[in-house]
């Protein structure tokens, strides 16, 4: 039995690797990802354009000014001579926030009085406008304390952050663990999609039915490859965050792999419910895109999945994205082991159990 088990392995493998397209559409995306979300996907803000309004041209603002080009949020200070002129360029997006100082902060803030800055937000950024604009509020802020403690006048009262498992608050440190459960996503539900449909539109699905292998034993073998594809994309992922982008790696390695292996047969089971329900490649590979945005959408990559209403956060505790990716960060940046992963890890196993159920029965009574 085990034999024509890795036959059937071994010619899903072979079907899968065997053309340029096929491997491109495995492999490349890893690459590509690799390259440009580390670099692209993230959400800092550096190099964004400030437009300021210097009505008072006294030296309290003329410092403000150079303390705020001297920032990496904003390398690009333009000055601007008017209330229009400054709000045309916000709103032509040539500054993602603009300052205005009035007539008299200087002289103000020399006497002791409280002094206001108007700040204008481009609120179609709105994300990066608010980052932007605590940055700005920081800058402030810390020319403000130490002008008080200059003057022998009590500081305000700060809070003092400290940022666990991730201390200079490094984006790639945030993107390349979730890139691991995003790129095997989408590879194994390539595999394991195309497999059932791709047999029945060659028509070599009925040869595989009147072999000596059972329905069962033939979902098993179109779900091996996927899993083996999943572990290969996963591997070059995390040796790349670890070696290439210096990720910290926290956890063991038997814990990555051991959760791999419960996510990858629960995308099997999603794969394999969505092959046994179409009747051609391109449906299916509609069928994995379809799958592919919601998954993504209520996983907390994109958006945190507190913030959702009740009725999505339901959902995005079946989607197996969700649990994978707090598994990978926790082993990645916080040392998890199997008992820490375990609260996320019987989630996946739950699908898997379910989804193989289900495309199981669904084979059956598509075959019978």
């Amino acid at each position: 039995m085990l034999r024509r088990l890795w036959t059937l392995v071994r010619k899903e493998l072979q079907q899968s690797l065997r053309d340029p397209q096929s491997r491109a559409l495995l492999f490349l995306p890893v690459i590509l990802q690799l390259l440009l979300f580390p670099f692209a996907a993230t959400l800092e803000v550096k190099n964004a354009s400030l437009a300021i309004l210097n009505l008072d041209g006294g030296a309290v603002s003329h410092e403000l000014v150079q303390r705020l080009g001297a920032t990496r949020a904003f390398p690009s200070v333009r000055l601007v001579t008017s209330q229009a002129e400054l709000t045309r360029v916000v709103d032509e997006q040539q500054s993602l926030i603009g300052l205005e100082f009035p007539a008299d902060f200087s002289r103000r803030v020399v006497a002791g009085h409280g002094a206001t800055i108007l700040a204008v937000i481009d609120g179609r950024r709105s994300n990066s406008a608010q980052i932007a604009y605590g940055y700005a509020q920081t800058v402030v802020a810390a020319y403000a304390d130490e002008r008080a403690l200059a003057l022998g006048r009590p500081a305000r009262s700060v809070i003092v952050t400290r940022n666990y498992y991730n201390p200079n608050l490094d984006y790639q440190w945030f993107i390349l663990p979730t890139l691991v459960a995003v790129i095997t996503t989408l590879g194994s539900l390539i595999v394991t999609a195309l497999s059932v449909a791709r047999e029945r539109e060659q028509g070599t699905l009925d040869q595989l039915l009147v072999s000596p292998l059972t329905p069962g034993l033939i979902m098993t073998g179109k779900a091996i490859p996927a899993i083996i594809v999943a572990f290969i994309q996963a591997t070059i992922i995390t040796l790349a965050a670890v070696f290439v982008y210096r990720v910290p790696f926290q956890g063991s390695v038997s814990a990555l792999y051991g959760s791999m292996l419960c996510y990858a047969v629960a995308l099997a089971g999603f794969g394999l419910f969505i092959s046994a329900l179409c009747e051609t490649q391109q449906q299916a590979f509609l069928g994995v895109f379809a799958f592919m945005v919601p998954a993504v959408m209520l996983s907390g990559f994109v958006a945190p999945v507190e913030n959702m209403p009740l009725g999505f956060r339901v959902i995005a505790w079946v989607d197996p994205l969700s649990h994978y990716i707090v598994i990978l960060k926790g082993i990645f940046l916080k040392g998890y082991g199997f008992a820490d992963a375990w609260p996320n890890l019987w989630p996946l196993l739950l699908d898997a159990a379910l989804t193989l159920s289900f495309a199981y029965l669904m084979f059956r009574r598509r075959v019978a």
